[in-house]
């Protein structure tokens, strides 16, 4: 099944005493680009976020957003620092003694000095953490590629109608190029018969300016190879695998074959049917843009 690059997963939970809020969401990229964003105490996530996820998502701009709330837990400590507080303390009593000023410190005066307290982030137990978030994650992620699987759905759907209805252009021109060696055939008999007026027609010359013609007008090979190319197209879609890159490529090597057709053809049909296989390559190229 193909996937979409195009997709959006959330989950929140609350477990361990922690509110965890994941976010991930997607949109077309050439390549894997990831973006994660977390809290800056919980950088040491982030490169176990990426290796878990990038098993399961293997092209476009994913953005991850991270949260952790504490709930039951202070996630900071408030400390002393009794060297600061005590050289304050002491300022404090020379400044009453040398001014006869009244004694009035309390612990009030002294904690507006905020110079004597240390707000310390509590250590987190990395592994236990991660597992945590891990869980949480996972939940995300499967939403993120339940919604990229279903627009992937719907994009396999069209391509393989637009390349069905390919498959059916490509047998007329097939079947149409044989007739137009002949409708020239014709015409040249009857316009060389008009010319000599009665006179004897050089048959072997006919058949000469025929076979030249033939010649350059065949696309058999052409319609061939895409016969084969619209195979190798069902193999990738039911490969299971990624298949974005394959494909685009796979369609400009369709395109090529179109293009030739179209520069041999010199008649009508088959002109307009070159026009209309054109025009279904580029829906199928917006399209295989947004497929993982």
């Amino acid at each position: 099944m193909l996937k979409s690059m195009t997709g959006y997963g959330r989950r929140e939970a609350v477990t361990d005493g922690k509110k965890i809020l994941v976010e991930i969401k997607s949109v077309n990229h050439r390549y894997s680009d990831y973006n994660i964003k977390v809290q800056r105490h919980l950088g040491f996530l982030e490169d176990k976020i990426r290796k878990h996820v990038s098993s399961a998502i293997t092209r476009g701009k994913v953005d991850i957003y991270l949260n952790v709330e504490n709930f039951e837990t202070a996630d900071k400590e408030i400390r002393l620092n009794k060297e600061i507080a005590k050289n304050y303390i002491e300022v404090l009593h020379e400044l009453c003694d040398e001014f006869g000023l009244k004694d009035d410190i309390s612990v009030m005066t002294v904690a507006k000095n905020s110079d004597i307290f240390q707000t310390e982030r509590v250590e987190e137990d990395e592994e236990q953490l991660w597992n945590t978030v891990k869980a949480v994650l996972d939940g995300a992620l499967d939403d993120f590629v339940a919604m990229r699987e279903r627009e992937g759905a719907r994009i396999e759907k069209d391509l393989c109608d637009r390349i069905e209805y390919m498959r059916t252009l490509v047998k007329t021109v097939d079947e149409r190029s044989p007739q137009t060696v002949q409708e020239y055939s014709d015409r040249l008999y009857e316009k060389i018969k008009e010319v000599l007026d009665g006179r004897e027609i050089d048959e072997a010359r006919i058949l000469t300016e025929v076979a030249i013609y033939a010649d350059k007008v065949a696309v058999n090979e052409e319609t061939v190879r895409l016969t084969s190319h619209f195979a190798e197209f069902d193999n990738i879609i039911g490969s299971g695998e990624p298949a974005g890159r394959r494909l685009d490529f796979l369609i400009q090597e369709i395109n090529r074959e179109v293009n030739t057709i179209g520069s041999k053809a010199s008649d009508i049909e088959i002109a307009k049917t070159v026009v209309t296989l054109k025009g279904e390559i580029e829906k199928l190229r917006e399209q295989i843009q947004n497929i993982e």
